[in-house]
């Protein structure tokens, strides 16, 4: 499991997010100041720094935070290429604020004066991911390890374990938190799922954040689609696209892996591939288009 194509193809949110982690982090690790964040009773009802609040919403506590971390949010980059840019704009913003609303409650809850009760970091983000990771990313490839059955999706779970498991009760309290905002946001909570941002916002990040790294021809191919993708038959198919042409190749396995990955079904990732003659991209909008009509 990849993620589908590699690099930050359909996905300059995340590479944003990734870039503005990353270097928050750096920056906090350098200067030493990593006490200084993460959440606790007297931040939020004493003295309340709205500057904090943000840098711990970014930055990680440690190295190996930073590392799992990172790799998750690159991983979960597939979501946004699944439902678009703008859309998961949307899903950052509502699994941030609600997760820390659920943190801001929590913290109240428990009222320690003294301990900081939630570790810095986007665990709100990488455990919201968690939700639509299990209901909408098929397993592709399963095996045995002394016995016990694993399958692709495994690797995932474990970095994620690792993850909330790292600073333990300070940072399982924000990765449950992130878990529930992830459920709400699946359950349609405000109809949320349906909410947009305007253009010229959502497509802010292509700007400030670096090239990307793959076919830039495939940036406007994706289009927003809702929650897990379904898979579609052949005679839908067919009838948006021409059949393939008898001069078409076969689609290589790790193009219908890709496309896998991303959430379509094995037959229709294939059908799609031989129409675009073994071009990912293509057959992504391929899909994507056959499921909005």
């Amino acid at each position: 499991m990849n993620g589908g194509p590699s690099g930050f193809t359909n996905a300059p949110v995340t590479r944003a997010f990734i870039i503005a982690s990353a270097l928050f982090t750096i920056v906090f690790g350098i200067q030493g100041r990593f006490s200084t964040l993460g959440l606790s009773y007297q931040d939020i009802f004493g003295k309340l720094r709205l500057g904090k609040l943000i840098m711990s919403i970014f930055s990680f506590s440690s190295t190996p935070e930073l590392m799992f971390g990172l790799y998750l949010l690159y991983y979960f980059r597939v979501f946004e290429r699944q439902i678009g840019s703008n859309k998961y704009s949307v899903f950052i913003v509502f699994s941030i604020l609600t997760s820390l609303l659920l943190e801001v409650l929590a913290v109240a809850l428990l009222k320690d004066p003294t301990a900081k009760l939630v570790t810095p970091g986007p665990y709100g983000l990488i455990f919201a991911s968690f939700v639509p990771f299990f209901f909408d990313i098929p397993v592709s490839t399963r095996f045995r390890v002394f016995s016990f059955l694993f399958s692709d999706k495994s690797f995932i779970y474990l970095a994620g374990l690792q993850l909330l498991l790292s600073s333990w009760k300070r940072s399982m309290l924000p990765g449950m938190c992130g878990i529930i905002a992830g459920s709400l946001y699946r359950l349609n909570v405000f109809y949320i799922r349906k909410a947009k941002f305007p253009e010229l916002i959502s497509s802010f990040f292509s700007r400030i954040s670096l090239p990307s790294m793959g076919s830039p021809r495939a940036a406007s191919s994706v289009r927003n689609v809702v929650g897990n993708v379904p898979s579609y038959p052949t005679r839908q198919i067919e009838r948006n696209y021409p059949a393939p042409m008898h001069t078409a190749v076969e689609p290589s396995e790790d193009s219908v892996t890709t496309l896998v990955s991303m959430g379509f079904d094995r037959n229709s990732a294939r059908q799609a591939l031989v129409q675009a003659r073994n071009d990912v991209n293509v057959a992504t909008n391929i899909l994507l288009e056959a499921q909005s009509h």
